[in-house]
């Protein structure tokens, strides 16, 4: 009798929460889509729009590079890139440009949507925009630790154009090209560049302006999940009023995410101009800090120095955050699919296990 009633009671016992699990490990197969896609994202939009940022570089640089010549409009500075360099000189450091936007893609929305939930759970009273804006904020400065010496190795490789220009610039402006000397000798690639830069200023070179980096990006980078999020707001109250007009997410994205870039990029172009300054200026010491560099901007520039490079910046951002934002939507569109329908095969298992418990109870 004893035995009998140890089986019924083993009989009874609820089955283990194999759902939970499942669960779970949905979750962090989440997260890693999400930075693999975001990485992959990063690197197609950076990729893309090279030749904007270099031709925006150069002209942000150039008072380091000609301090006593006249400061050149865009259609000036395209065609002495093209004259000087041909299609190859829009091109350089396209290498360290993909690498930094690679890691920063997969920080940035690898890390957007936990600490969205971190955030969302921990401190409920922040409001929807707030919480945008942190966790964009935070996913960006990961993403710094590898993206500020990819950006100082690929921006000295913009300035530098192909060997046979920066030859002629070098001559023709007498500058003594050795270490400590004026101005840093040609880079050849992302790595040669990376070891000469680490070993004429050590760690300080390939991080310089690494402050004034986070100055410009945690900005940008909030500013642009919280206008997105926010347009995106916007669009799902349209969709509810007009129904006919509802586009895919992808489309949505492309379309969103431009205008969230091209706002934030604008908004963020001082702080770029600032940025992009202590970078480029090597050993020559123009700039004592981010103060000194903003004080010496003001007082030789006024305000237009702050915004030099504003036209070619939003260029790049419009149509990189949209191609960047398209390809997430896109991926996390198609996956969410699957995701669901492995959601649902979870519940079923779930509910037949709960069925298959209560049949056993009753015949006990």
């Amino acid at each position: 009798m004893a035995s009998k009633g140890s089986d019924s009671n083993r009989q009874q016992q609820p089955p283990p929460p194999v759902s939970i699990e499942i669960k779970a490990t949905q979750d962090q197969f989440f997260v890693w889509r999400e930075f693999v896609w975001g990485g992959i994202a990063g690197a197609f939009g950076e990729g893309m729009m090279h030749p904007v940022d270099t031709l925006k570089t150069r002209l942000q640089s150039q008072i380091i590079m000609n301090a006593s010549q006249r400061q050149k409009s865009i259609p000036q500075m395209l065609r002495t890139v093209w004259v000087g360099d041909g299609l190859k000189g829009f091109y350089r450091g396209i290498a360290p440009g993909v690498t930094g936007s690679l890691a920063t893609g997969a920080t940035y929305f690898g890390v957007i949507e936990s600490t969205k939930k971190w955030i969302e759970e921990s401190h409920p009273n922040l409001g929807g925009h707030w919480v945008h804006f942190l966790a964009g904020a935070i996913g960006d400065t990961l993403g710094s630790f590898v993206y500020v010496p990819c950006e100082v190795i690929k921006q000295r490789m913009q300035i530098q154009g192909t060997s046979s220009s920066w030859s002629s610039f070098i001559s023709r402006n007498s500058l003594p090209v050795k270490p400590r000397g004026d101005m840093y000798g040609y880079y050849t690639g992302m790595f040669q560049a990376g070891s000469s830069i680490l070993k004429e200023q050590g760690p300080k070179g390939l991080y310089a302006g690494y402050w004034s980096t986070l100055a410009r990006d945690v900005p940008f980078a909030g500013l642009m999940v919280m206008f997105y999020e926010a347009l995106k707001d916007l669009t799902d109250q349209g969709k509810k009023k007009f129904p006919q007009f509802g586009v895919n997410s992808s489309v949505e994205g492309l379309v969103l995410g431009g205008l969230a870039g091209g706002l934030s990029a604008y908004l963020t172009t001082p702080l770029d101009v600032v940025k992009t300054r202590l970078q480029v200026q090597g050993t020559t010491i123009k700039y004592k800090g981010w103060l000194d560099a903003v004080g010496q901007i003001w007082r030789k520039e006024g305000p237009e120095g702050f915004f030099r490079g504003s036209v070619p910046r939003v260029m790049w951002y419009i149509p990189a955050s949209a191609l960047t934002f398209m390809a997430v939507e896109f991926l996390r569109e198609n996956f969410r699919e699957k995701g669901s329908d492995n959601n649902n095969v979870v519940s079923t298992l779930s509910i037949e296990r709960k069925r298959s418990s209560v049949h056993e109870v009753r015949e006990n």
